[in-house]
């Protein structure tokens, strides 16, 4: 079924909008973190690709919405529900990690030496939910109004970016604290949980 629909244009439009706002609020949120992590003698690590993902999420949603334009997309009902549905998965995911690390929680790779890594919640399934998350939206989002091109080009990118993330990341906390202990029989993004408990930054 084609949804030409200029109402539904609108919501989307909307929808986008609000992914703007939500991130803004959390890039203000990861900061007030950065302070206070660094304050306590918190440490950075790996910022050089941090350029390449703040680019990327910065091209993202003017992305969708000038291919949904430009190129006319139609919205199909039976990939935009399924879409919608991995949008909410994806917001799950990251606000369960959000929610669980609490001030520890940063757009950036930042460590406090000796700290103990975060237990329990989502972090006792897999390693990287608020990663999860973020690959799950970015396919989506652009899916809901068929995008084909958006989907494919920011997934692939974020790919590469996020393999890099969290090799950076993963020796960053191992070099800290005792979280290759805990994380050694976790799956990283997917995977059959094992009946070890696993802690997160």
């Amino acid at each position: 079924m084609v949804i030409p629909d200029t109402l539904y244009f609108y919501g989307f439009l909307l929808l986008l909008l609000l992914l703007a706002v939500q991130r803004l609020l959390e890039l203000r949120l990861s900061r007030s973190n950065e302070r206070a992590l660094l304050s306590r003698g918190g440490r950075e690590h790996a910022p050089g690709h941090f350029r390449a993902m703040k680019i990327l999420h910065t091209l993202w949603l003017p992305a969708i919405l000038l291919e949904v334009i430009v190129l006319q997309r139609a919205c199909y009902l039976p990939l935009a529900l399924p879409a919608m549905l991995l949008l909410i998965a994806g917001q799950s995911l990251r606000y369960a990690a959000i929610h669980r690390l609490g001030e520890r929680w940063t757009v950036k790779i930042i460590t406090i030496p000796d700290a103990p890594p975060v237990r329990g919640g989502i972090f006792n399934w897999i390693r990287h939910p608020n990663y999860l998350g973020v690959i799950l939206e970015i396919g989506a989002v652009p899916l809901i109004h068929s995008a084909f091109i958006s989907a494919i080009v920011f997934s692939m990118a974020n790919a590469i970016i996020l393999y890099i993330r969290i090799q950076a990341e993963e020796r960053a906390l191992a070099s800290q604290n005792s979280y290759m202990v805990h994380f050694e029989h976790t799956p990283r993004l997917i995977g059959i949980r094992s009946g070890k408990k696993s802690t997160g930054r």
